[in-house]
């Protein structure tokens, strides 16, 4: 099914350069998002309309809730605490990795409390980026490889399968996840989309998958970078619905609101040609709509 919701609307927050990692906190019932290049995390509490920024050191890639407060950010530098409250940081885990190449991107944590987060390497050029995971009793662990975008981290709502993407191979995964040991099993692929071509115009692209989140139903929902949609799909890979939106390059989806029924949607404006932003005045803005069934709550740190 394809549709153009109608009842999609931005929220009352600035833009973005590059909106990312939209998180609906589980006790505060307040959305967080960063902005990767503008080195900045963001919230907003739609009850009074306040919004609140924090100004980092390095990109924030992702972001989580932490049990014992405040939140953890997936920064270039390494993984870190931080407290909304106070400003305090402090640091968890240093990056495995070049930082002048990769850097942390989608991250959350499963539903045991270990925090995922796959890096980007930054050349594009080969699949060197990793996927990791981080819990104290084991420290920060490289769980995957042959990736060049780490994306898309989900869990279905049995805790049995992991989901990630890699936005420049066009492909979402699926793993059968033990989740005692927090170890995957052998990858497959749920779904793949064809490359863009060189000069392919992008009304004719449908995209790339970038983050996700998952339903209470099991449904994947990806936001297709440059596509202009997202995309509902089955624990099959199947198309279940596709939502058509006002902004070229949507980044992520998450479930929030005190029913989880409304989908908060981050949008990138970096680097858009001139022409592009001037018929997308809400590109860069949180994008929201109604949906009938309700999402999973985000994993809590610990």
């Amino acid at each position: 099914m394809t549709d153009t919701a109608s009842d999609i609307t931005a929220l009352d927050a600035p833009a973005s350069l590059l909106g990312e990692s939209p998180l609906w906190h589980p006790m505060e019932q307040q959305l967080y998002w960063t902005d990767i290049p503008g080195k900045a995390l963001r919230c907003h509490d739609p009850r009074t309309g306040r919004h609140r920024t924090w100004l980092v050191d390095t990109e924030v890639g992702s972001l989580a809730p932490m049990r014992e407060g405040g939140l953890l950010l997936a920064r270039r530098d390494g993984l870190w605490q931080f407290d909304p409250d106070t400003g305090r940081q402090h640091a968890l885990a240093a990056a495995p990795y070049d930082s002048n190449r990769e850097r942390f991107n989608d991250g959350k944590c499963d539903p045991q409390g270990r925090f995922w987060t796959g890096t980007i390497y930054e050349p594009r050029d080969a699949a060197l980026a990793a996927l990791y995971c981080y819990d104290r009793a084991h420290g920060l662990r490289r769980m995957a490889g042959d990736i060049t975008v780490g994306n898309g981290l989900g869990w279905s709502p049995d805790g049995r399968t992991l989901y990630y993407s890699d936005t420049k191979a066009h492909t979402i995964y699926a793993q059968d996840f033990d989740a005692d040991t927090g170890q995957p099993g052998a990858r497959r692929i749920l779904a793949q989309f064809p490359l863009k071509q060189p000069d392919q115009a992008l009304d004719t692209y449908g995209g790339r998958p970038d983050g996700a989140a998952v339903d209470a139903e099991g449904a994947y929902w990806c936001a297709m970078f440059e596509g202009q949609r997202l995309l509902k799909l089955s624990p099959q890979g199947v198309v279940l619905r596709e939502v058509r939106l006002p902004v070229r390059c949507v980044t992520m989806p998450c479930f929030g609101g005190p029913d989880l029924k409304t989908l908060y949607i981050t949008t990138s404006r970096e680097k858009r040609p001139e022409h592009e932003l001037a018929a997308q005045p809400l590109a860069g803005r949180i994008l929201s709509l109604r949906v009938d069934t309700p999402g999973l709550p985000a994993n809590t740190f610990g």
